[in-house]
């Protein structure tokens, strides 16, 4: 005999994911990155490029932003908050970084062309890691992201 769990037998309601409030990464920066998150720009402390979307490790930031930002709009109470400190503030103080992915770019010559060189990394042993399954490969959705025609730096 097995007795029902009361409300825990209830499937929960599906609900559909709120709609987004920017359309992408781009709009995103543009819209609000870009003209509310100011800072000093100076090749020695912080720098920025004009073409972010030229470097692979900004567009995997500035997409982890905006798509925790779309999340925590949702929080009336401490969202915005959660945010800035856990979010804005960790990952712009890495991109505008002199030694970040922008190192040799700036905001009046744009995008330098000698770009940063990938990580080094060895492949390991066959059967050491076991691919989820469905999964992606991680930079060809880097790649599809960018504007075509746009080279995407290793960093």
């Amino acid at each position: 005999m097995t007795q029902g769990l009361g409300e825990w037998d209830q499937k929960p309601e599906e609900t559909s994911a709120p709609a987004l409030y920017y359309p992408d990464v781009e709009t995103f920066m543009r819209e609000l990155l870009a003209p509310t998150y100011r800072r000093s720009l100076s090749a020695n402390s912080l720098t920025w490029c004009p073409e972010w979307w030229r470097h692979a490790e900004a567009i995997a930031r500035l997409e982890a932003l905006w798509r925790a930002w779309e999340h925590l709009r949702l929080d009336p109470a401490t969202g915005m908050s959660v945010w800035y400190r856990d979010h804005a503030d960790h990952h712009m103080a890495v991109l505008l970084n002199a030694d970040g992915p922008f190192k040799g770019c700036s905001p009046e010559k744009g995008h330098a062309q000698d770009r940063l060189a990938p990580l080094d990394s060895t492949p390991a042993p066959n059967g050491l890691f076991i691919p989820a399954e469905g999964a992606a490969s991680a930079l060809a959705t880097v790649e599809s992201a960018s504007p075509p025609g746009a080279a995407v730096s290793g960093r």
